[in-house]
């Protein structure tokens, strides 16, 4: 009994250890423009600051309060709108009503009877979703914000506002919209913008200044640190200023080698195969994936037939998953070749198992 309950206590402790931070960065004091800085980061680094979530932002701010003001970061203006979540979800799902999104200057997304619409951000709209801190469940602010104060408020207090990921989730929305009793317009996390990360991430983490971004006399289309809060505000990309670079933590190997290989490889090389033990890990993974020339790529996940459970070559327990469906509850057969798990490069990047004698190529941790 007392070995068992100790086993329990290990399980959670090493399930609700937090994850170290998987991108490292590095307060350039040297002035320079923002394509000047962004040359400089990719040689001496891995590129310009990227920001995926507030955890990122409280590091990028710590390192960068060695300025006083106007630091660059890597996001810069495109010029082509594409819609995306405030939490990083990939867009996967849309689900517009009759006619929408139909108008240019509307750019936060509201849902009214189980569709959606585009709408203006400074609207003051109910917030519908604050997802709670232990990622379960939908919780309904009853408050009226525009967009940016109701993602500021999520932010705050719980996760972020509601992401729709498919049909099923925006049914279950919409239930819980009914349950609720709530009428007229709420918002979701939808928004669009022309701004892209330097190192082609797929990260939607915005930080803007109140009234930024405002292209205050045309062309400002680089993004910087603005004040001593960390918050954002555009401008002229050819203005001299320090800068933040950023080194990844987690490294595509484009060679196709099998598992073991593979392992072999990234000890030799690096640290280990990647661990994945959170949704905001899973992100990463995916940002890196997206550069990949197999079908998929290997993990550090390893499927152990004395105990019958799936494991991380790190040694930590699989608390977070992410399989994509009938590739993690089948029983593996003991004759059967052995399983190591990999990532989708394509489609919605669920973890699949895979006979460790494909060849694919793979991901490592540098740290």
């Amino acid at each position: 009994m007392e070995q068992t309950l100790y086993f329990i206590l290990l399980l959670i402790a090493l399930c609700s250890v937090s994850e170290c931070v998987q991108r490292q960065y590095h307060f350039i004091r040297e002035a320079k423009s923002w394509t000047e800085a962004q040359r400089y980061c990719r040689e001496n680094y891995t590129d310009l600051a990227t920001v995926d979530n507030m955890n990122d932002m409280n590091e990028l701010k710590s390192v960068s309060d060695k300025a006083n003001n106007y630091v660059w970061i890597g996001l810069k203006k495109t010029g082509v709108d594409k819609w995306q979540w405030s939490l990083g979800d990939p867009v996967l799902y849309l689900n517009w009503g009759s006619g929408q999104p139909n108008n240019g200057d509307e750019r936060c997304a509201i849902m009214t009877n189980g569709q959606w619409h585009d709408g203006s951000c400074s609207d003051s709209w109910f917030v519908l979703h604050c997802m709670n801190r232990s990622n379960t469940g939908l919780i309904f602010v009853n408050k009226q914000k525009n967009w940016r104060e109701a993602q500021s408020y999520c932010r705050q207090n719980h996760i972020d506002l509601v992401s729709v990921r498919n049909q099923n989730e925006n049914q279950q929305l919409q239930k819980f919209i009914n349950d609720s009793r709530i009428s007229g317009e709420v918002w979701i996390g939808l928004f669009r913008d022309s701004w892209e990360w330097s190192d082609q991430s797929n990260s939607s983490f915005r930080y803007w200044k109140s009234d930024q971004p405002n292209n205050n006399g045309g062309n400002q289309s680089c993004a910087e640190i603005l004040n001593a809060q960390g918050q954002w505000n555009d401008y002229f990309c050819n203005y001299q200023f320090p800068f933040v670079c950023h080194e990844d933590k987690l490294i595509l190997i484009k060679e196709k080698l099998t598992w073991s290989e593979a392992l072999r490889y990234c000890r030799q090389n690096h640290v280990d195969l990647v661990s994945v033990h959170s949704g905001e890990m899973q992100r990463r993974v995916m940002n890196v994936v997206k550069q990949a020339s197999t079908g998929a790529v290997w993990l550090g996940l390893r499927y152990s037939h004395i105990l019958g459970i799936w494991y991380w070559v790190s040694g930590d327990t699989v608390c977070y998953q992410n399989w994509a469906p009938g590739n993690s509850t089948a029983v593996e057969n003991c004759e059967s070749a052995v399983r190591s798990g990999a990532v989708q490069s394509g489609e919605d990047q669920r973890w699949i198992s895979r006979p460790e004698t494909d060849q694919l190529n793979f991901i490592c941790s540098r740290y």
